[in-house]
């Protein structure tokens, strides 16, 4: 019989070697899976089982409506009304364009749920409008990277799913939508608060007032926008339908909005819109069944119940549990990618937090937010990298710009880590 001590220093090696040479993540768990499973003489058809399997799910079907309709919608001006509501709510106060920035990619972070999608919609628009206001390009990529990062809690975020799926199917994707409202808000104010400080340390001015003719206008535009998320979070909350019924539906919504009363771009931009769907699907959908291979690999050899008596060993102390998952998560986070993190540590980390009573719902949220941060820091801090694309920026000056929020954003994951009512007072108000 073959040693699984061996094997498991075979699959983080593999692993380990595939990242360095810069294999596409899907490749790399496929890969180190098949060379472990070589070893270990466990015919490989285990492994194509297994990841057809691992995209064997109705609840997959979520994931590509929401990224149509987001793409939908961002291939519009839904970003520039996203923008105009936010400013009609929050722009006349000093730094107001910063305040803007956070609103707006939280309200369009309610419709495309990627924080990718969000700093390249949101980013394109409020950088360039920030520069021309006087303030400074740095600052404004700091803002707009890190208020995109709301785009991966609030819901319909497509990493909620992901994380669903990765923990067995068996967490409420209703539950997890929930969850994240708050915690989602509450990131919000704390951006908004940091980029005020900021605004009055480096003395930009007020925004300027939204005339008085053109609030209803404003107003119309934006709440038409955001019926999608309305459409996508009031069926699923009132269990008028699914969130897979609910993404289908926000799709032909988004459609008709863009297409016909909108009319922003032409119908035949909908290919283009089609095939972008399509190769961002598909790589979702074999990181999804690459993953699911690896993750039969590690519950093969039984990691997820060594990793659960590693730390219970170390300490029985949730905090200090918890505290040690964040770090680990932050540390993970830079070289790493947000998805297949969430593949790869969900089936490794749940068993751990429920064994210290902690619900697989709060974890979710504390999951989406540590992953979201990754995002930003390098080397591989992909939200991080198009901010400063799009600002004609340095990734140091970026990363410089951003830190501020960073660390604010560190404490929130700390408060929502520990205080875990602000996660699971609406999942629970919505159960009884």
């Amino acid at each position: 019989m073959m040693d699984t001590t061996t094997a498991i220093i075979i699959l983080c090696a593999s692993f380990t070697l595939f990242v360095l040479l810069r294999f596409p993540i899907s490749l790399t768990l496929a890969g180190s899976s098949i060379i472990t499973l070589l070893y270990l003489k466990v015919p490989l058809a285990a492994i194509g089982q297994t990841m057809i399997q691992g995209m064997n799910s109705f609840t997959l079907l979520t994931i590509p409506f929401f990224i149509l309709a987001g793409q939908i919608m961002g291939q519009g001006k839904m970003a520039l009304r996203m923008v105009n509501l936010a400013q009609l709510l929050v722009g006349g106060v000093r730094g107001g364009l910063a305040m803007v920035n956070s609103v707006a990619c939280m309200f369009f972070g309610n419709i495309s749920g990627s924080a990718v999608a969000d700093v390249s919609s949101i980013g394109s628009v409020m950088i360039p409008m920030m520069k021309k206001k006087g303030y400074d390009t740095d600052y404004a990529v700091g803002v707009t990277v890190s208020s995109s990062i709301q785009g991966v809690v609030v819901p319909p975020s497509h990493n909620l799913v992901l994380y669903s799926l990765a923990a067995g199917g068996g967490i409420s994707i209703t539950s997890l939508f929930l969850a994240g409202i708050v915690p989602g808000l509450l990131l919000c104010v704390t951006l908004m608060t940091v980029s005020y400080i900021i605004a009055v340390k480096r003395g930009y001015q007020k925004g300027e007032p939204v005339l008085k003719k053109d609030i209803p206008g404003i107003l119309r535009d934006g709440l038409l926008s955001m019926m999608s998320a309305v459409i996508i979070l009031g069926g699923i909350f009132t269990g008028w339908f699914t969130a897979t019924e609910s993404g289908a539906i926000a799709c032909l919504y988004a459609f008709i909005l863009t297409f016909f009363v909108y009319k922003d771009i032409p119908l035949s931009r909908m290919w283009l819109i089609l095939q972008r769907t399509f190769r961002t699907v598909a790589m979702v959908l074999f990181l999804i069944a690459a993953s699911a291979s690896f993750g039969w690999v590690l519950a093969f050899l039984k990691v997820p119940g060594m990793m659960t008596d590693w730390m219970l060993s170390v300490s029985d102390n949730p905090i200090i549990i918890l505290l040690i998952i964040n770090v680990l998560l932050l540390v993970l986070g830079a070289p790493m990618d947000m998805a297949p993190l969430i593949m790869i540590m969900t089936p490794i980390l749940l068993p751990v937090v429920t064994a210290i009573g902690m619900d697989p719902v709060h974890f979710g949220i504390i999951m989406m937010l540590n992953t979201g941060i990754g995002l930003l820091t390098p080397p591989v801090g992909t939200v991080l990298f198009v901010g400063c694309s799009l600002g004609n920026i340095s990734i140091d000056q970026g990363t410089k710009a951003m830190m501020p929020f960073f660390y604010a954003m560190c404490v929130i994951l700390m408060v929502l880590t520990y205080v875990p009512g602000l996660v699971m007072w609406l999942p629970n108000l919505f159960a009884k």
